[in-house]
Formats: C-alpha cells, structure tokens, sequence
C-alpha cells in the first residue's frame, strides 16, 4: 500500500498550519486529487527546498554563457539525438517519481487539448498527438517534436480558418471523446535510490542542456512556445463560452518574446496549466455524461 505524503500524514495544527495542507484542500483551481498530491509531494520535497535555490542561478548563467559559446558555433549545429538520449537518462536515474509522471503526462495532454480544438473547430485540422509510454519513448525526439507539433498546429488551424473565411466560436454540445486520463500511474517509474530530483529542479538543469544540443533558433521557438497558454486557453475558451477559466494563465503575451533565462521557470507553470485545463475538459465531459 502506497504511503501517504508527509502533507497528507500530518494531523492539522491550528498554531502551525500546512501551507502544503491548504493547497491541497483548496478546491478554487480544477485540479483532481490525485494530480494535485503528487505535485505538492514533488514540491514540498527536500531537493525542491534546499538543491533549487542553488542550481537556478547557475543554470541560467549557463544559458548566458552557451549564448556567447554558441556564437561562434556553426549556426545550424545541433544534437538533438543525443540531448534526448541525455534527457530520458537523466530523468530515468536521478528524477523523482512524481515528477517523471507529470512529465510524460504532460504530452498526452497536450494532444489530447489540441485535438479537442481541432475536432470542435468549423473547419477540419490535422493532429499528431505524442503518447509515449516509457521514460524510453522520449528519446525519439519526443521533447523537440512536441514544440513543432504546437507552432504547426496554430499555424494549420488558422490557415484553414482564413481560407474558410471561418473563426472559432462557441459549441453548445463540444466533441469530448478525445479527452481522457492518461493511462500512466506514478508506480511504473523509477523509485531508486538516486531518484530524488524535483520537477523544477530538474527542468532548471535540463533547459542548459536543451539549448546547448539545438540550434538557436529550436531553442527559441521551444522557450516561446510556453507563450501559447494564452492561445490554447483562448481557443478552448471560446468553444466552451467561459472565459473566466483563463484567470491563472500568465505565461504573457505571445507577441512580446521573452528572455530565455525564466524558461525554466515558465515551462513548470505551462506544465500546470495544462494540467488544469485538462481537468476542466475532463469535469466538463462528465457533466455532459450526466446529462447536465
């Protein structure tokens, strides 16, 4: 039996209350328990409190100093082979769990948001969703690949919209069929004895990495993608009719680039949003369900 998390296994102290308790208990976002319990264990964790602090600094110096080095690179230099193979080993020996599930939920998601869009569009748009099961599966190039697949998809909706002379608009009863949990449990990753690393940790290491091993211009339009939120949140938003559901967005306006040196930061808040905009389609699916 799976223990419970030191947030959960504390009895509640009025004169020392749980920030992490309140978190979890408070039902304002859309987020499911489950989800919810496994982001705040990877955060209230040891290496979220005392290893974060120092390698966020350094890692952004590093991106400072890989800018300088890379200028005097071949332009269109690149490994992306070889940074996926590093990515996916880091992540099966030294990242936690819980981490490694948000993860690779994450691109099961993120096709699964962008063919809800599409299939409840007026005008038909191509999706390629990435489902990848195994920490292995993203050494096809799954990270690189999930950044084109957003840029292509903006660009081929719209197209087809304006060629239609269409736009997005509400749809009383939307196509839901394409949402779904993720068949992917924190238990199949590895728990060994290195696994410790947080998700923000991780993702502040890794983003060096990542723009090392791609050309400019990939990691450019990587680090810029995570200033979509605000499209996708727009597009679904439209459909449903509820703008209300963009309150949490602020990843910015994606006609005003950002400095690379917070990607590592942006994407841990792009990853939540897609969390929680996922489970608003999955309450919505189920109330549909309901007949309500």
């Amino acid at each position: 039996m799976k223990r419970l998390p030191d947030l959960l296994a504390r009895d509640h102290d009025p004169s020392d209350p749980s920030p992490w308790l309140a978190l979890y208990l408070d039902q304002s976002t859309p987020l499911p328990d489950h989800v919810k319990q496994a982001w705040l264990e990877d955060s209230s964790s040891a290496s979220r409190q005392f290893l974060l602090p120092f390698v966020r600094p350094l890692a952004r110096t590093c991106i400072v100093l890989i800018q300088v080095v890379k200028a005097f690179m071949p332009r269109g230099w690149a490994a992306s082979k070889l940074l996926h193979q590093l990515l996916a080993e880091g992540l099966k020996r030294l990242v936690s769990p819980e981490a490694n599930w948000l993860v690779m939920r994450h691109f099961h998601m993120g096709g699964q948001i962008l063919e809800f869009i599409a299939k409840n569009a007026p005008t038909p748009v191509a999706t390629h969703p990435l489902q990848p099961l195994t920490l292995d599966d993203l050494k096809d190039e799954t990270f690189l690949k999930h950044d084109l697949n957003l840029f292509n998809f903006v660009i081929r909706l719209n197209q087809t919209l304006r060629d239609a002379g269409q736009r997005l608009q509400f749809v009383e009863k939307p196509d839901f069929s394409m949402v779904v949990e993720p068949p992917l449990t924190v238990e199949q990753f590895p728990h060994g004895r290195w696994n410790k690393v947080d998700l923000q940790t991780a993702i502040e290491c890794f983003t060096p990495i990542y723009q090392l091993f791609l050309t400019d211009n990939d990691f450019w339009r990587a680090a810029n993608s995570l200033q979509l939120d605000e499209t996708i949140g727009i597009y679904t938003a439209t459909i449903l009719n509820a703008p209300q559901h963009l309150i949490l967005l602020n990843n910015k306006h994606p006609l005003v680039p950002l400095s690379t040196l917070r990607a590592g930061h942006r994407l841990v808040v792009h990853g939540l949003s897609t969390e929680m905009l996922h489970a608003l389609l999955m309450e919505l699916k189920a109330a549909q369900a309901r007949g309500n």
